[in-house]
């Protein structure tokens, strides 16, 4: 069986946070990917969306029952992406998290997908700073 190409990520500001799997992964890779990104020059982007999309995502792979979790961050074009790997080999099915996640005001994307690796579930976030009052400068 041919292997599946790995993802890769390039040109722009990256990061991985890796994290045992418990009841306080979410929590802690939250706090770390806000310092992350606000270290990378975004102070406009939504904190409270950023926090929801990270437990999410997070939350979701722990159930699969893996060790660690791992969380990539990546930023372009202000936008920053969220990416948590399981590492959990078949993964069962999951709830469906992209209502949720999709639901947030500032996810622009988000998507799941499971390999024989491990579950892969993201989000897209724009960080653009909102305009105040919903009209156009």
């Amino acid at each position: 069986m041919p292997r599946r190409p790995r993802m890769q990520i390039r040109n722009r500001q990256t990061t991985v946070l890796t994290f045992r799997a418990d009841q306080w992964a979410a929590a802690k890779a939250a706090q770390q990917a806000l310092t992350t990104v606000r270290g990378w020059g975004y102070p406009e982007l939504d904190a409270d969306d950023l926090d929801a999309a990270v437990n999410l995502l997070v939350n979701t792979v722990v159930k699969d029952g893996g060790k660690r979790v791992s969380v990539h961050l990546a930023d372009q074009d202000q936008k920053i992406l969220v990416l948590v790997l399981g590492h959990v080999p078949d993964p069962g099915p999951n709830e469906n998290i992209l209502g949720s996640l999709g639901a947030l005001r500032t996810v622009d994307s988000c998507g799941t997908d499971a390999a024989e690796d491990g579950r892969r579930v993201w989000a897209l976030l724009d960080a653009e700073p909102r305009r105040l009052g919903g009209t156009a400068a």
